[in-house]
């Protein structure tokens, strides 16, 4: 059984003189007749207006570690509150979590919480911070933004796991309310991004030169390598050079592995080589902080000293099992800074998944 539909009220919309509505939320400028709802499916025309049809509720809450998001600079070994909706405002062939991302079912979302019980629950759990993703929060932005005023006011960050598809007036407020990001760079060409993605890949550099720029949202990136699509040397060197170049070489970049789902089933998965490769790519190009991700990899987990090239933080998998890094975010070895947030390391969270149930639906 799940959770009933909401209909809270949308921002970023405007009426068209044909009496339909545009939705300004991201670049698809969604068209929608009364009863219609965007290709995120979870933005509808209700009565004339823009309504929000997932407020409130969720595919599932859990506590994980923050290194899943990933996020390897944002608090190391803490725990984070993590929790989704469904729907997606991108049309990615490959996606990893269709389940949910494509959900067009409403039994998806079998929990639900008010923004001040999410707070109340990651505090009781004694997690750092909230996470929205599982799928994109940009299409439950206004939950989202509640969710994180009640953990600002609960002393609880906010980190955003997200394609960074995003129109400027709707980023600019989003990300207000957001502490840390991991921005999905899924490809380096425009011509992926129209293909498998149904998208552009301009808007999501945009997002990533807003953030890194203009706000004081700490930012990490992700890229799925996908066998014969986005993994050649030329595209991976010509991504880091513009990360290089336009973001820094302190922006931590998280180099993944595909596994065949949704519609590529055709294709391989990902061979751990492809990982450590791009990574020795990025290296070379000048990025300080490169990393291989769900592989056991204990090169491509590690932080390293930018300046001695000291292991700081040894990872295996989500695990941590050497942290040297200072309270104040530095290198006891040579005083450099480390980019991030750090702060005083306890017992970290480890590898675990704690599924929480908050208002979970009944089955009949």
């Amino acid at each position: 059984m799940s959770i009933a539909e909401s209909h809270f009220l949308a921002r970023w919309w405007h009426a068209l003189p044909d009496g339909r509505i545009q939705c300004d939320l991201c670049p698809r400028d969604c068209r929608l007749h009364e009863g219609q709802r965007g290709l995120c499916f979870v933005r509808k025309m209700e009565g004339g207006q823009m309504v929000l049809t997932t407020y409130g509720r969720s595919s599932g809450f859990c506590v994980d570690p923050i290194e899943k998001k990933p996020l390897n600079h944002f608090y190391p070994g803490t725990s984070v509150f993590s929790f989704g909706t469904a729907g997606c405002n991108l049309a990615c062939k490959f996606c990893q979590n269709w389940d949910i991302s494509k959900s067009r079912e409403t039994d998806t979302l079998v929990d639900q919480a008010l923004p001040d019980e999410i707070a109340t629950a990651a505090g009781q759990h004694g997690c750092a911070s909230v996470a929205f993703t599982y799928n994109d929060p940009v299409i439950f932005a206004e939950y989202a933004m509640d969710v994180a005023d009640a953990c600002h006011a609960a002393g609880i960050k906010t980190v955003a796991v997200t394609a960074g598809y995003m129109h400027a007036e709707a980023r600019r407020e989003f990300y207000a309310k957001i502490d840390a990001a991991n921005v999905d760079l899924k490809a380096f060409t425009e011509d992926f991004y129209f293909k498998l993605a149904g998208a552009h890949l301009q808007p999501v550099l945009d997002t990533l030169l807003y953030l890194t720029r203009e706000t004081g949202v700490w930012v990490e990136i992700t890229t799925l390598l996908i066998p014969g699509h986005n993994d050649s040397d030329a595209e991976i060197e010509a991504m880091s050079r513009w990360i290089l170049r336009e973001l820094g070489p302190d922006v931590p970049l998280h180099f993944s592995a595909f596994h065949p789902d949704w519609k590529m089933m055709d294709v391989p998965g990902t061979p751990a080589s492809t990982l450590t490769r791009a990574r020795a790519i990025a290296r070379r190009a000048g990025l300080h902080h490169v990393y291989t991700g769900n592989v056991h990899d204990a090169a491509g987990g590690t932080t390293s000293c930018p300046g001695c090239q000291t292991e700081l933080i040894v990872r295996d998998w989500y695990r941590i099992d050497e942290y040297h890094v200072t309270p104040d975010g530095r290198c006891p070895r040579c005083g450099t800074a480390i980019a991030g947030h750090f702060g005083a390391f306890g017992e970290p969270f480890g590898n675990r998944r704690i599924p929480v149930a908050m208002h979970r639906a009944r089955r009949a």
